[in-house]
């Protein structure tokens, strides 16, 4: 009776050191070739796996993409959220927000192309495409609580430009034409786009 809690923690612990071989394996070819050049087989080869046990964690290499970025992107965010409270002018502060998210997506272009893709069009019911979601609706939400400082924009309102901005940015840098902008350059152009979007708010 008393041996099935300690079974039990056994098995979780091998289910997580598995999936941090695979996120480790996944992000190393990843980076070094590009997810598209990166088959499933070599990511469970790499993770010391079978391929049966990686589609267990990933059904699909998109999916496999998504569970390595979904982390970065979500500290992204933070670090963004952070730096912009102590900026007081609005369109500094959105690109405050905006600007560790675009350098996350740009580390490994393709990469961020796809991860985008994935996002959009992926099954919004498969646990790593939803967090991928959730961390573009709390990237909105950080846009909209830097939006609603102005106190002549209602909450409502700062939600729908706050949506409008994270368009912006993500078709930014999903485009194809912008495949080979660097950051600096991407994010000049959606400072332009926000800049025209907030002086139309005055």
């Amino acid at each position: 009776m008393t041996e099935a809690p300690i079974s039990m923690g056994r098995r979780e612990r091998n289910k997580r050191a598995k999936l941090e071989r695979i996120v480790a394996a996944a992000s190393t070819l990843f980076a070094a070739h590009g997810a598209d050049d990166v088959t499933t087989q070599q990511i469970a080869d790499a993770a010391d796996i079978g391929t049966g046990t990686l589609f267990l964690y990933a059904k699909t290499k998109g999916e496999l993409l998504l569970l390595v970025q979904n982390a970065h992107y979500e500290e992204a965010l933070e670090r963004g959220r952070a730096a912009a409270d102590g900026i007081g002018d609005p369109v500094d502060a959105l690109m405050a927000v905006i600007r560790p998210v675009v350098e996350c997506n740009r580390v490994q272009v393709d990469n961020g192309r796809t991860y985008l893709r994935e996002m959009v069009f992926g099954d919004p019911t498969e646990p790593r495409h939803a967090e991928a979601l959730e961390i573009a609706l709390r990237t909105e939400s950080a846009l909209a609580a830097v939006i609603a400082r102005r106190p002549e924009i209602s909450e409502a309102d700062a939600a729908v430009l706050a949506r409008v901005v994270s368009s912006v940015m993500f078709l930014t840098m999903a485009a194809g034409v912008n495949a080979t902008a660097d950051t600096e350059t991407l994010l000049a152009d959606i400072r332009t786009q926000i800049s025209v979007l907030t002086r139309r708010g005055e």
